[in-house]
């Protein structure tokens, strides 16, 4: 799922179809899926926008189902259109506060994007 706050382009949820509220309760098949995911996922988004890094985040601080933050990393300015992405950040942690509230149009326009470079 895509974050309505990118906090760089291309951030994303990846959250387990099972009902688990912590890892230890994952199943075997939902870990096997993860590392299938999870390849798809970085391929697209290094097809997209070069990503050079990436940070997975399981907070669950709000949302108790097992889900992973999904945050691209990048040295230096990302465009699509007319937004421009900048990881404020690099090389350090990055600050889940601070992001890019995307407008709808925005939104979508990434969503189709990333969408026909998913495989």
């Amino acid at each position: 799922m895509l974050r309505p706050k990118q906090m760089t382009a291309g951030s994303m949820v990846l959250a387990c179809k099972e009902d688990a509220e912590n890892l230890g309760n994952v199943s075997p098949d939902a870990y096997s899926e993860l590392t299938v995911i999870t390849k798809e996922l970085e391929t697209t988004l290094t097809k997209a926008f070069n990503m050079e890094k990436i940070n997975y985040l399981a907070l669950m601080m709000v949302d108790k189902q097992v889900h992973f933050h999904v945050i691209p990393r990048y040295s230096s300015i990302r465009k699509l259109g007319d937004t421009i992405f900048e990881d404020k950040n690099w090389p350090k942690p990055p600050d889940l506060l601070q992001a890019h509230n995307m407008t709808e149009n925005e939104l979508n326009t990434l969503k189709i994007y990333l969408l026909k470079l998913w495989k």
